[in-house]
């Protein structure tokens, strides 16, 4: 009963809070910010795979393409994190660094971050994995995580915890930046 009060508070709260998360101060991470929660109580979502990319020029050399790709709890369950195998310890399951993006379609800054996450999944292909969670469907998993914002970017590094960050930039350029500034700071890191 008491997962059931949690889960229709935040789904409550995940449809009222899209439009306060544009050009908020919250679109600087602190890396030093990993993400809490009790892991026992972490559910996903369901899997698709969406995006494209179109090939550069006429290179004939193969090279990654990267893109976006919605999944949902069968792909979390084995790509991210088997929270049904491994409750109360973070296992990430990836071969690489992961953003997962937490978005939903009515929302507006989530619209104006989409194309610009594709363009940087492109940028970055071979070197991270970029996931997308509809949080209208996966009202679970986006309540897991605490998301109280939208769009809600996870950072999640090759080893280590993750990091939450939420909101956008003013402006497009900003938001590059943003996420480029947070692949590198977080993601790309090296000791």
């Amino acid at each position: 009963m008491k997962k059931v009060i949690y889960l229709l508070a935040a789904s409550a709260f995940l449809l009222h809070s899209c439009g306060n998360s544009q050009a908020s101060d919250k679109s600087k991470t602190n890396p030093e910010t990993a993400v809490t929660g009790n892991p026992s109580e972490m559910v996903a979502a369901q899997a698709e795979v969406a995006g494209n990319s179109e090939s550069a020029s006429q290179d004939t050399t193969a090279k990654p393409k990267g893109g976006t790709i919605l999944i949902g709890k069968n792909d979390f369950l084995k790509k991210v994190w088997n929270y049904q195998s491994n409750p109360q310890q973070w296992v990430f399951l990836g071969d690489k660094p992961a953003i997962i993006d937490f978005y939903a379609d009515w929302c507006g800054p989530c619209r104006i971050a989409s194309p610009i996450l594709e363009e940087v999944s492109q940028e970055y292909a071979g070197k991270i994995d970029v996931y997308k969670i509809d949080t209208q469907k996966e009202q679970e998993l986006a309540a897991v995580f605490g998301i109280s914002s939208i769009p809600a970017f996870l950072y999640i590094p090759k080893n280590g915890k993750p990091v939450m960050a939420a909101g956008i930039g003013r402006s497009k350029e900003e938001t590059k930046n943003m996420f480029k500034e947070n692949i590198s700071k977080i993601l790309l890191i090296t000791n």
